[in-house]
């Protein structure tokens, strides 16, 4: 972004999530195999986690294979496999190195047996580090991962465990996938698409959207920075009025976000 003002590392968001969409649209425009678009999207990957990392990003989530994914052809879920399988080997030095945590939230029981093997070595090799968390929803979808916590606290319903009437937000949360991870601050859509995608629906309640028409493939360190710039001049109010968001007691009594 030409001209843009520096970043504010006090209003860093703490946890960016990404829809990485356009892969496939950006090659056909080449004339090349989806597949080619899907290998320049692991380019950016490299170069969005190690900006994410040394702008002190706390958790960066990417979205990287939904359950609906499962309905492309063979060979191309065949070859997302792969370069999952591909990236987490090559890069798993380097993010030893900076410190950084895998985490993975999904249906991993129904990735292949060696994406399976290498996501749960990621895992294992890096669950001590410190620094930021770096999660892939891989076979993941929104409303799956609703449904699964609905039933695991119905079991413990039903086992005594939980008493529904004392049944809250922060108690459901407690049953996602990962409910140790602050809620994304920042959503950034590449592709110029305006959907969510069935993308940690729960989550993102209060994040701050960010549309872009570059496609992943060429999303990379500066458009991670312009996403950030946006994101810093907007305020955030979850609710209440801007006077209450900064602390103004004397702040208009409205509803909603107006």
């Amino acid at each position: 972004m030409a001209g843009a003002p520096p970043l504010d590392p006090d209003r860093m968001p703490a946890h960016v999530a990404i829809i990485m969409d356009g892969n496939g649209r950006w090659a056909q425009e080449r004339g090349l195999d989806r597949t080619a678009g899907h290998r320049e999207g692991v380019e950016s990957v490299r170069a969005v986690v190690r900006k994410a990392h040394d702008l002190g990003i706390k958790t960066l989530t990417l979205y990287a294979f939904s359950l609906e994914n499962w309905n492309r052809p063979k060979g191309e879920v065949r070859s997302l496999m792969g370069l999952l399988e591909e990236y987490l080997d090559k890069e798993l030095p380097e993010i030893m190195e900076k410190n950084v945590r895998v985490r993975a939230i999904g249906r991993l029981d129904r990735l292949p047996r060696t994406a399976r093997f290498v996501v749960n070595h990621a895992l294992k090799k890096t669950a001590n580090n410190t620094g930021m968390t770096l999660a892939f929803a891989l076979s993941y979808g929104a409303r799956q991962e609703i449904v699964d916590a609905a039933q695991k606290l119905m079991r413990d319903a039903e086992a005594g465990k939980i008493d529904p009437e004392n049944l809250d937000e922060k108690t459901f949360a407690a049953y996602l996938y990962a409910p140790d991870l602050p809620d994304p601050d920042l959503l950034i859509r590449t592709g110029n698409e305006s959907r969510v995608s069935n993308f940690l629906l729960w989550q993102i309640a209060y994040a701050e959207i960010f549309n872009t028409p570059v496609m992943w493939p060429e999303f990379r360190e500066e458009q991670l920075v312009d996403a950030i710039v946006d994101y810093q001049s907007r305020e955030r109010r979850f609710g209440l009025t801007g006077e209450q968001a900064k602390g103004d007691p004397n702040g208009a009594d409205e509803q909603g976000e107006s």
